[in-house]
């Protein structure tokens, strides 16, 4: 059935537009009426490119009380994204041929939304197996590694670009082991620890230090660079100044752009995550955000029982699919972004640097994915209304100005609000 979608405002153009789709393409972009099987009114509502997010857990194995893939495809259409990037630490990890092809198995029986899945390192022989599978990037946790594991990584994944198809891209969660450790330590020691430690015990000089390094050792070994969830304002100069001779990019959360580490004395470890809030001369803001910018959500639900064990046990993660869209609508009501950034940092960037061609513009012979949004409806986010599994943001009950409307996958309806 081929459908029509009439009354679409697009950013940067003037007037009301008709969009064609025929099986899950874009097949005609026009300003006089357009004919089909089924037809959708935008309402004069803006129809963007849709959505894309570049870093979330769904939890799926092993670890679905938190999240699965179910529920969490269903938080991203909820929140106006039709492509999400799922992370690989899961139970067990995606750093095999046999994890990444169940894991592929259970995404394609419960996805409502497009997806990608990252995967972790492993040896040669493993990675040559699992880039048959087409795993969309490399995901390599540096907090979690030693020096010297971290530069056998790279030069296996410069070996296997070498060898294979792959072409190359490694994303990174860039925190220095050593420091985290040192400091961690360190803090311990206190007679008495309060939240805001933990973002003193994972200090920005960390993920600088971090930074550096993956820059280095991805240069070295011939590869693409992409910084997860960057924090630091140092950070963020390193990155910008690597850009300009090398391929590396970086993606902002809404969390780390909107809150600083006083977030502690109110949400206690609710808002635990990592890299962690950072202090405010140090913290990156709405102001950072350009053409070249990406959001990732770093979506990553906990349950409630796991989010209060204390500074130290408590796990870290904060469900952000549901409420980072009308968040950044919100700054573009208060005049802080521009509207025409936000099909970039929400789709464009992540697709042109992820190489999803298909993807990322409304244009003819594009993939049908559209998120429309209506700027000026108001509300306050209601945790209980969220999809999610997870029971618990520091949004929850903020008023917001913007919302998306309608999810649209390869032509398919899979949230209306309209």
């Amino acid at each position: 059935m081929d459908l029509v979608i009439k009354n679409c405002r697009l950013v940067d153009e003037t007037g009301d537009y008709y969009i064609k789709v025929d099986e899950g393409k874009i097949a005609d972009i026009s300003k006089t009426p357009l004919e089909a099987d089924k037809t959708i009114d935008a309402k004069n509502n803006y129809v963007l490119p849709g959505f894309i997010d570049p870093h979330i857990h769904f939890r799926d194995p092993g670890l679905t009380q938190k999240e699965d893939f179910k529920t969490g495809s269903l938080s991203a259409a909820n929140g106006g994204f039709t492509t999400v990037f799922d992370m690989p630490n899961t139970l067990p990890k995606t750093n095999t041929y046999k994890a990444l092809k169940e894991k592929i198995k259970i995404a394609e029986s419960k996805s409502v939304v497009n997806f990608e899945l990252m995967v972790g390192t492993n040896t040669l022989e493993e990675m040559e197996k699992m880039i048959k599978l087409n795993p969309i990037a490399f995901k390599i946790f540096m907090d979690l590694e030693s020096d010297e594991q971290l530069a056998e990584n790279f030069h296996n994944l410069g070996l296997l670009k070498e060898k294979t198809e792959y072409n190359g891209l490694v994303a990174t969660h860039c925190e220095k082991k050593s420091i985290v450790e040192k400091e961690t330590s360190r803090l311990k020691g206190k007679d008495e620890n309060k939240a805001i430690d933990y973002s003193y015990a994972r200090p920005a000089i960390s993920e600088d230090e971090s930074v550096k390094q993956a820059i280095e050792l991805a240069r070295a070994n011939n590869l693409s660079l992409h910084i997860c969830h960057l924090s630091s304002r140092k950070s963020l100069s390193l990155a910008k100044n690597a850009s300009k001779t090398y391929p590396v990019s970086w993606e902002f959360t809404p969390h780390h752009l909107l809150l600083d580490n006083s977030s502690y004395n109110i949400y206690d470890t609710f808002i635990k995550t990592n890299p962690p809030l950072r202090e405010k001369q140090d913290s990156i803001t709405i102001s950072d955000l350009d053409e070249t910018s990406i959001i990732g959500t770093d979506h990553a639900p906990h349950t409630m029982e796991d989010k209060q064990k204390g500074v130290w046990n408590s796990s870290p993660g904060i469900p952000n699919l549901e409420t980072v869209v009308p968040l950044l609508l919100t700054e573009v009501n208060k005049g802080n972004i521009d509207l025409n950034l936000i099909p970039k940092i929400f789709s464009e960037n992540a697709s042109k640097v992820y190489g999803l061609t298909d993807k990322g513009e409304i244009a003819i012979g594009k993939d049908a994915d559209f998120t429309i949004i209506d700027l000026k409806k108001e509300g306050r986010f209601n945790i209980e209304e969220f999809e999610t599994k997870a029971e618990y943001s520091p949004f929850d009950g903020v008023e917001y100005i913007g919302m998306p409307v309608m999810t649209i996958v390869n032509g398919k309806t899979v949230m209306d609000k309209l």
